[in-house]
């Protein structure tokens, strides 16, 4: 087991340190690649806004350059002194193809508009009038109305040289921002792109979709200049852009707004991540190799260790270790099996000198109590011999004699108990109930014990397979040692039986002076006894091993100078026969066997 431990953790070390390495660098590695791709994104969104930067201001002056071609016309000139709005409408339609723009736009000297020309349908004359009356001064101007966006130029029309300042009207010239110019942009920058005018988006490259959440979504402002874009989420997409502003200034805002998507630029990073994990799992598993390998030169050692300490923690003091090579667990080996023999020969003499210890308390206290018993013998023997003694005293002296005689009988069967073997038990069927009636019985007939009083009760069946005899022994000696540690007067001694899973409990209660606290330790130890004129030291010793014998236990329950509780579980099921012609098998945690009884 210890090998498995320590290869466990070897393993689950090495597995850690694996993951951890494996993680560490997915995550290093992640963190930098997408640091490297913001970067490169902002980057390529710099560049996009720079290029169309660049684009817009050559594309300004070559418009500019055309619209003052146009206003320098003769025949637009000669157009616009008729002051006719209809022929000004009709007769500027070769001029707006020859201009080839998007929006055609004529006024008068008043800036009312004459003439409207439009590819885009929707943009009307009154957008166009208002559009022109909220124009500022100058050459770059932005128009908006039924969702087209014109970049337009105005140049004045004049009669003869500008200097005159002979003003016939106005030229506008526009070109729209549409789906075409959305889309060149886009393949320009490599990126989704989108015109907004003030809030609003006019064109854009991306899908329905997308530029719903783009409408919602707060303004991308312009950070071309800045330290980074700006994270934008579409949907499920990710997106970084930036902004460029075309119209700044008083007004709304005309902007260009570049997206460009995170998520596919970094989608080849979960192919680097499943290539890195099975570089990480290869290694974990390579190295998990190695070092079981290496953890088994080192835990065979220490496993033939660990088994020499549990046999010796058993008591096996010849389980020897061989000791190989000189490093540190030879070393802690080879002090092991000297400690072992160290300990070996230090039992030996414990047990040696405990012996002895015991074959003298043994005899000291059997040869007192021998000696006790006979000098009482001899004596009224003597008395017996006078010839004047009456029938009363005679009778006396004869009690006195049994009760020595008695007294050696016991002591000597509580000697011959811890000589047998629980085959000696004769089991018969019987009722505890009835042992404890036929023990109280023995008690009364002592008259010391006379004014004791002594209750029983009953829960449940007691009946089962006991010796009965040596149960008996058992109920004795828990209800003498009542007894006697009750006062004389107003002793009370309560006695429960009741049925429990498997066998009988039996609960001794006593209201005496409790067991002193000398001896609580060692109550059920041979020759211990406290407060007895005449005790031998060996009754409840005995009564442990009887209840042994049969398979159940004794213990204190509680014991203070309000009295004192004895509590014995007797399994009796444990004990039952076999219906095999008498046949008990007798079967305990430490011991199985099979014998012949006689059944009655």
């Amino acid at each position: 087991m210890l090998k498995l431990r320590m290869r466990g953790k070897f393993l689950l070390s090495m597995l850690l340190i694996s993951a951890g390495l494996t993680g560490m660098s997915l995550l290093l590695v992640r963190q930098s690649v997408q640091a490297q791709v913001r970067k490169s994104i902002f980057a390529d969104l710099h560049n996009s806004v720079t290029t169309f930067r660049s684009f817009q201001r050559e594309r300004e002056v070559t418009l500019t350059h055309s619209a003052e071609l146009l206003a320098d016309l003769p025949n637009l000139r000669a157009l616009m002194t008729t002051q006719h709005e209809a022929t000004i409408q009709d007769a500027s339609t070769d001029l707006w193809r020859l201009a080839g723009s998007d929006l055609f736009v004529l006024a008068d000297r008043e800036g009312r508009v004459v003439a409207l020309h439009t590819a885009s349908p929707g943009f009307t004359r009154e957008m166009a009038q208002a559009a022109l009356k909220g124009s500022q001064n100058r050459e770059g101007q932005w128009w908006f109305g039924a969702q087209h966006l014109y970049q337009v130029f105005l140049k004045p029309i004049y009669f003869g040289p500008a200097t005159a300042n002979r003003q016939l009207g106005l030229l506008v010239i526009g070109y729209e921002i549409d789906d075409s110019v959305a889309a060149q942009m886009s393949r320009i920058a490599a990126s989704q792109v989108a015109f907004y005018y003030g809030d609003t988006i006019v064109r854009s490259t991306l899908d329905p979709t997308h530029e719903a959440e783009l409408a919602r979504h707060p303004i991308v402002h312009a950070s071309a200049d800045a330290t980074g874009p700006e994270d934008v989420q579409l949907g499920d997409e990710h997106f970084l852009g930036t902004s460029l502003e075309l119209a700044p200034g008083e007004g709304p805002s005309v902007r260009l707004s570049v997206l460009k998507s995170y998520d596919r630029e970094t989608a080849f990073l979960d192919s680097l991540n499943r290539l890195l994990l099975a570089v990480g799992l290869a290694a974990v598993a390579g190295g998990s190799g190695l070092v079981f390998f290496i953890s088994h030169t080192f835990t065979r050692p220490l496993g033939n260790l660990v088994a020499g300490v549990r046999a010796l923690e058993k008591g096996d003091f010849h389980y020897r270790l061989d000791v190989h090579g000189e490093d540190e667990v030879a070393e802690l080996t080879g002090a092991f099996n000297r400690m072992r023999a160290s300990l070996l020969k230090t039992q030996q003499e414990l047990l040696e000198a405990e012996r002895l210890a015991t074959i003298g308390r043994m005899a000291s206290s059997i040869s007192h109590d021998l000696r006790h018993s006979l000098a009482a013998i001899v004596a009224n023997a003597e008395f017996l011999l006078e010839s004047r003694l009456s029938s009363e005293q005679r009778e006396e002296l004869y009690q006195e004699v049994r009760i020595g005689v008695n007294q050696m009988t016991d002591l000597i069967d509580s000697l011959l108990e811890f000589s047998r073997t629980r085959e000696s038990l004769r089991l018969t069927h019987g009722n505890v109930k009835e042992s404890v009636d036929r023990v109280i019985q023995m008690i009364r007939a002592n008259p010391r014990f006379h004014p004791a009083w002594i209750s029983v009760r009953q829960e449940g069946d007691c009946s089962g397979w006991f010796d009965t005899r040596k149960l008996e022994r058992v109920l004795y000696n828990l209800l003498l040692n009542a007894c006697e540690a009750t006062a004389p007067d107003h002793g009370r001694i309560t006695i429960e039986l009741a049925e429990v899973p498997g066998g009988v409990q039996v609960r001794v209660a006593d209201n005496g002076r409790g067991i002193p606290e000398s001896v609580r330790g060692k109550l059920f130890e041979p020759f211990v006894s406290a407060g007895k004129e005449n005790g031998t030291g060996l009754g409840l010793t005995v009564v442990q091993k009887i209840i042994q014998d049969h398979g159940g236990d004794i213990v204190v329950e509680s014991t203070s100078a309000a009295g004192t509780v004895f509590r014995l579980i007797l399994p009796v099921s444990a004990l039952a026969p076999p219906d095999n012609g008498g046949e008990v098998k007798l079967e305990t945690p430490a011991l199985a066997r099979t014998r012949r009884i006689p059944v009655e």
